[in-house]
């Protein structure tokens, strides 16, 4: 019986080999010329050991130099024939920029971000320039939007931030990212809800796992590092304002619009998923921000095995902090208030460096944004460097619709924070 079993597999193995020899494929005309180059290779060496005449030792150098020449021909036309069935449009200058970069930022330092929203994903489509080492700790405190509702009808986390920096790590095609954040109008059943949220749902719903959703949607869009949620409790973040009053939800704390004085979440003690605090040990640099102070940042911070191991961790630990005011949220703030607030929530060595804009916004962009009560943090250095932090000012802002920091500009300054040491 295992005789007949051994013999069954041999030849399946033949079998296997011999499809490599179907007609069409395009290998088999580069097989017969690699065969040739070593047919020539070998004649050449073996005369050159023997023959005396000075004649035939040219004649065989010429031959073993063809014999290079067609052996690396042929292994370079089989290596493009198996490329061009995963990458067919690519040209070989194009395919050696694309491997070379690959395995420049695979070589890249470890980084961790910590936050969520808009902020985070910004952040990270600059770092995917520069390593694919990156690991992305998302909060899941959102109970607004599309994610809200997701949450409420499914019984699932928020998959809206965790979207968000999924799409910002992609290495998939433009539409494939575009296809994740598209978001259907009022006029559908699915209205307000965006691609990206809906396929985690059901991918949630499949595997019955949402850990599990997020690393199969993380295989789909070719992720250039992963994105791991703080928690898998299912929390709620909880606001007390400095009136006395309470309010529960993270999309209705900002609607209050009074002074907040201490965020918490709800159930208190959540622990931090394994993947995280990993991630947290092996970093090199851990960056905190840009991001909603009081409903992206600081939720991850309420989870004490997070905040533990990075104050505990020997990495580089940065905060960015945002450019703009949030109404309901930070009004009036100034960074050093930023500052305040996050080291309140957590630990004094929650982060050594912190990281300003010092560059000017328009004036139109200003105008615009003033009507919705959002004005730029005032940047108080003198008073972050009496709180023992070093602060580096750059000028980050760019600006479109939106007030924003320039992502691969703000990524050259964490990383070169390396180069310092």
């Amino acid at each position: 019986m295992r005789k007949r079993f051994e013999s069954i597999t041999l030849k399946e193995k033949f079998k296997t080999l011999y499809k490599w020899l179907y007609p069409g494929i395009g290998i088999k005309r580069w097989i017969g010329v690699i065969g040739l180059g070593v047919i020539l290779i070998a004649i050449a060496y073996n005369n050159l050991q023997s023959e005396e005449y000075p004649i035939l030792k040219i004649l065989d150098i010429i031959s073993l130099l063809s014999g290079i020449i067609i052996l690396t021909l042929g292994i370079r036309r089989i290596n493009r024939s198996l490329i061009s069935v995963f990458i067919p449009t690519s040209k070989d200058n194009e395919l050696v920029d694309m491997l070379y970069h690959m395995k420049q930022i695979g070589r890249g330092p470890k980084v961790v971000a910590v936050g969520g929203g808009t902020g985070l994903s910004m952040l990270l489509s600059g770092l995917k320039e520069f390593t694919s080492n990156i690991t992305a700790i998302v909060t899941v405190a959102d109970s607004g939007g599309s994610s809200g509702r997701l949450r409420q009808q499914f019984d699932i986390l928020p998959p809206g931030d965790i979207r968000n920096c999924l799409v910002a790590l992609a290495d998939a095609p433009a539409l494939m990212r575009d296809l994740f954040q598209f978001r259907f109008d009022q006029n559908s059943e699915f209205a307000g809800h965006s691609f990206g949220n809906l396929f985690i749902t059901v991918m949630t719903q499949l595997t019955g796992d949402f850990e599990k959703a997020i690393k199969e949607t993380s295989k789909v869009l070719a992720l250039r590092g992963r994105v791991v949620p703080s928690t898998l409790n299912n929390v709620s973040l909880v606001a007390s304002f400095q009136d006395g009053s309470i309010t529960e939800g993270e999309d209705k704390i900002p609607q209050v619009n009074l002074p907040i004085d201490k965020v918490f979440l709800k159930p208190t003690q959540s622990p931090a998923t394994p993947e995280a605090v990993k991630a947290i040990e092996e970093a090199e640099v851990i960056v905190l921000g840009p991001g909603s102070l009081y409903t992206s940042i600081i939720p991850n911070l309420l989870i004490k095995e997070i905040t533990d191991n990075i104050v505990a961790s020997e990495a580089i630990k940065v905060y960015v902090c945002n450019i703009m005011t949030q109404p309901g949220e930070t009004t009036g703030y100034t960074v050093s208030d930023h500052v305040k607030a996050i080291v309140e929530h957590s630990h004094p060595r929650i982060f050594d460096y912190c990281i300003v804009n010092s560059g000017s916004i328009p004036e139109a962009v200003l105008r615009r944004y003033a009507l919705e009560n959002a004005y730029p943090v005032v940047c108080d250095i003198d008073k972050i460097k009496k709180m023992g932090y070093t602060v580096i000012a750059e000028e980050l802002a760019v600006s479109d619709d939106l007030v924003r920091h320039d992502p691969i500009k703000l990524a050259k300054i964490i990383l070169g924070l390396m180069e310092e040491i």
